[in-house]
């Protein structure tokens, strides 16, 4: 008699992989010259929709949070995907704009440009660090790996959280600059 076992999905690879490509696309974008497109479209709107997708990512991790604590693990898991979706909404909206349009400098000065430095550094790193995290969570959450799950998450979620509300920050402190 034989017993089959059935092989664990190891998303190791591509919680790895992604992280890798998302981050040097990013950083890609730095260097690589500019496209400019022939349609008229006009790409300044898309810094706003950045702001909308990240306050909406932002809601839908609170009330993610709100629902675990409340043990209700179906919406728990709803507001994490919608969470995934207007954060994947983002980086789409991120790249074309970025891919199109020049950076804008900030134009304050004193106290309030070295808030926006402070506010633009920690969240441009702690958005890198949020992809790899974001994915394993999100990972161990999907396959049931409920304490590594948990672990992770504790970190995971403020991160995101504040990423994601930097974000909206970052763009308010900006916005009259574009």
């Amino acid at each position: 008699m034989t017993v089959t076992t059935k092989k664990e999905f190891n998303y190791v690879p591509w919680v790895v992989g992604l992280s890798i490509a998302i981050n040097a696309i990013v950083v890609a974008l730095l260097f690589i010259p500019k496209f400019e497109p022939q349609t008229g479209f006009d790409v300044t709107i898309l810094p706003l929709l950045n702001a909308v997708l990240n306050s909406f990512t932002f809601v839908f991790l609170l009330a993610a949070l709100y629902m675990i604590l409340k043990k209700n693990i179906t919406w728990h898991k709803r507001f994490i995907y919608a969470a995934f979706t207007t954060t994947a909404l983002f980086l789409v909206s991120y790249l074309t704009y970025h891919s199109m349009a020049s950076s804008t400098s900030y134009g304050g000065d004193g106290i309030m440009q070295t808030i926006y430095y402070f506010i633009l550094i920690t969240h441009i790193v702690l958005a890198a660090v949020i992809v790899p995290l974001a994915l394993l969570t999100f990972a161990r959450g999907i396959t049931m790996k409920v304490e590594k799950h948990r672990k992770i998450a504790r970190w995971t979620m403020p991160l995101w959280l504040y990423v994601s509300l930097t974000g909206v920050l970052v763009y308010l402190m900006i916005s009259p600059y574009y």
